[in-house]
């Protein structure tokens, strides 16, 4: 079994970890983050701190600019 996983996100900038042995699935990019579980999660909690996709960020924030 691997231990070791990496960090991915999305054009929309949401997170995920991978296995760091499997192939990202279409539209996700290797973050930077390599380790165990655990260290990637907690990488995960550190820089995605609006879990709302970067669409949606976008369009509030331009709504409120108006």
């Amino acid at each position: 079994m691997n231990d070791a996983f990496r960090v991915v996100r999305n054009d929309e900038e949401q997170y995920s970890i991978m296995p760091s042995d499997m192939t990202n699935p279409p539209g996700w990019r290797d973050e930077g983050t390599v380790g165990t579980r655990a260290a990637c999660l907690a990488r995960i909690g550190e820089v995605w701190t609006d879990l709302r996709p970067r669409s949606l960020r976008e369009s509030v924030a331009a709504r409120a600019a108006q």
